[in-house]
């Protein structure tokens, strides 16, 4: 009911609600009180996420990216209109090149990497067909001149976390915070766990500021959340 009331509240999440999208709101919490110039939407899906940033911070650039045709098609249908969005059609990876992806019954499990036992049996997650799709590293396709601080690194990914921080190596002192959906317990075949991606984040200069919406299984406990991280140093960023 929340995201309903909320979307009615502009012409975006009014056309979003009438395809079966709404703001991901629940990202209130941990961004609540920040501001930013620059939006950097990794697994955009059907723009969820991009409606919210829309919606929290109005006057800023939102570049988000989502590889799988459908998604891309509603997610463009929402925003054809919106110049603060743009929205590309390709994966960020470490390198450049073309993959399969494992396409999921339910499109925002989809992942690079295959569902594993514990997705299967938490979230009932099937692969129903797979597609070619598009990676790129992130400085391929945006230039430091387009991340204009205060900027938000935000990636929601489905176990490919670690990939696309390394894809994104180049750029990440551009970002003053990163927001990161990250696991505890495998849920993806091969996938890097929360602690790895803690110290890749250590390991680049950024703290930890807070886990967000923490998934609990009823039997297995705590399976995946949302990490907030921000830069320890002042960021090197485009001048406004």
């Amino acid at each position: 009911m929340q995201k309903l009331l909320h979307g009615l509240g502009s012409q975006s999440g009014r056309l979003a609600l009438k395809k079966g999208v709404a703001a991901s709101i629940e990202h209130s919490v941990a961004l609540d009180g920040r501001q930013y110039n620059t939006v950097v939407d990794v697994g955009g899906n059907v723009g969820q996420f991009a409606l919210f940033a829309r919606e929290k911070y109005p006057h800023a650039r939102v570049f988000s990216f989502e590889p799988l045709e459908d998604c891309w098609n509603t997610f463009a249908s929402i925003f054809d209109q919106d110049e603060r969005v743009q929205l590309f059609r390709c994966g960020i990876g470490t390198e450049d090149t073309e993959v399969v992806i494992n396409v999921a019954n339910a499109n925002d499990s989809s992942s690079i990497l295959p569902p594993a036992a514990m997705q299967i049996e938490a979230f009932g997650t099937t692969v129903s067909a797979t597609k070619d799709i598009q990676l790129r590293r992130l400085a391929s396709v945006l230039r430091t001149d387009q991340i204009i601080a205060p900027a938000l690194l935000k990636i929601d990914v489905q176990g490919f976390e670690l990939d696309v921080l390394k894809g994104s190596k180049e750029l990440l002192s551009l970002f003053e915070t990163v927001y990161v959906e990250a696991s505890y317990v495998e849920l993806y075949q091969g996938q890097a766990l929360a602690g790895d991606v803690l110290e890749f984040m250590r390991e680049h200069g950024f703290e930890i500021q807070g886990v967000y919406n923490q998934y609990q299984h009823h039997i297995k406990g705590a399976l995946q959340a949302d990490f907030l991280f921000k830069r320890r140093s002042t960021p090197q960023h485009a001048k406004n």
